[in-house]
């Protein structure tokens, strides 16, 4: 059975897990408790600081930058709230494809390598090439839900290695870091890990594995966290590896049930608000991530920190701005998508049918069919 995840406020325990396939109502009750304070928290701080500004009529670039961090703490809470009630519901129907494991782990790290040359954190890497048979929407989720954890957890690098286990042969992904500054670690070894380990990110990363089939395992032990992933259904030609079944027949309610773009993240870039209300509608029961900016150049400051997985924007930015944003990403992630809307007549292209690369796709034919444009262009990097 599974351990009772502590509360927020509960000491948390020195390792974590054997977790069998689901968690009790209780269980899912404390998750949503931890839920709220993490919105609660930073949104109470939020609302403090804009007092302060109503009052003063003043806020310091530290307070606004603060301001916005709140409201991004907040906001990121939500969205792995509403992750995690998509597991809970319980209709998933999960299809089963094979996957380069360690392909889809550099595709991954590829589209973090902004976020974490920021923060200063090296991901030191070591990945044996190995394929599953997994559900490639859940399997992008927990990669991305990994590294979520894993950078706001880690105190110096991340290693991740991937292996196989000793017979029967399994594909093994570990993941090592100090959730203590190195520092520290001698003189806070007998001390209880910290509880933001136990974070919302966590807790998506424990069920998103769970929902798959995969065992997490987890021990925090002298500073140090390791998280190991068992990936019981590798495939291969080495002795002790399953042989991949025959492909099936795809079934067309699985996209429905399932949300396979779930997590992904969407940069829509338009002035107009009406295009951009538009685009978000004809996208919203997807489970995308979604932001917007209104130029070109506020894309690129927004890609300076972090790249989305694709970026939507309007025919009249393109200019020498995207240019140089399309030369940088193509550079880092050489199948990154980029779609193109226009107002006129326009035959919906994907991007293997357009020279430059860039789907395009009539604002008028956005309804029925940009989202199978983008189970198209985003499936491309996952």
């Amino acid at each position: 059975m599974s351990s009772t995840p502590p509360a927020p406020s509960a000491p948390v325990s020195g390792a974590a897990n054997d977790v069998a396939q689901g968690l009790s109502h209780a269980q899912w009750a404390e998750i949503m408790q931890q839920l709220g304070a993490e919105i609660a928290g930073p949104l109470s701080a939020a609302l403090e600081r804009i007092h302060n500004l109503t009052v003063t009529g003043q806020i310091d670039r530290q307070g606004l930058r603060a301001l916005r961090e709140s409201v991004a703490q907040a906001r990121e809470a939500g969205m792995m709230g509403q992750q995690l009630a998509r597991l809970a519901a319980g209709r998933l129907r999960l299809a089963r494809e094979r996957l380069h494991l360690a392909q889809l782990l550099r595709n991954v790290l590829a589209h973090r390598s902004r976020e974490t040359q920021a923060r200063g954190i090296q991901v030191r890497q070591m990945f044996k090439p190995v394929e599953v048979m997994a559900d490639g929407a859940l399997m992008f989720a927990l990669l991305n839900a990994l590294m979520d954890w894993a950078l706001t957890s880690t105190h110096s690098s991340i290693d991740l290695r991937l292996d196989l286990t000793p017979w029967p042969a399994k594909a093994r992904l570990v993941c090592r870091f100090a959730h203590r500054s190195l520092d520290l670690l001698e003189a806070q070894a007998g001390q209880q890990p910290p509880a933001s380990l136990n974070s919302l990110a966590w807790r998506l990363v424990e069920q998103t594995a769970l929902t798959m089939g995969v065992l997490p395992l987890r021990e925090d032990a002298s500073g140090i966290t390791v998280l190991t992933l068992e990936f019981p259904q590798t495939i291969g030609d080495e002795p002790g590896l399953a042989t991949p079944p025959p492909a099936a027949e795809p079934d067309p309610a699985l996209a429905a049930n399932s949300k396979p773009l779930a997590g992904s993240h969407l940069l829509i870039v338009s002035p107009r608000r009406e295009l951009r209300q538009q685009l978000q509608e004809a996208v919203r029961h997807m489970g995308l991530i979604i932001d917007a900016v209104a130029t070109m150049d506020e894309a690129l400051q927004f890609c300076a920190e972090g790249l989305p997985h694709g970026i939507l924007f309007e025919s009249p930015q393109r200019g020498p701005a995207l240019e140089q944003l399309r030369a940088e990403l193509l550079r880092e992630v050489p199948e990154f998508s980029f779609i193109e809307v226009l107002d006129g007549e326009q035959l919906t292209q994907l991007s293997t049918a357009t020279p430059d690369g860039i789907a395009r796709i009539a604002r008028q034919h956005l309804a029925d069919a940009l989202p199978a444009m983008l189970l198209f262009e985003l499936s491309k990097t996952h």
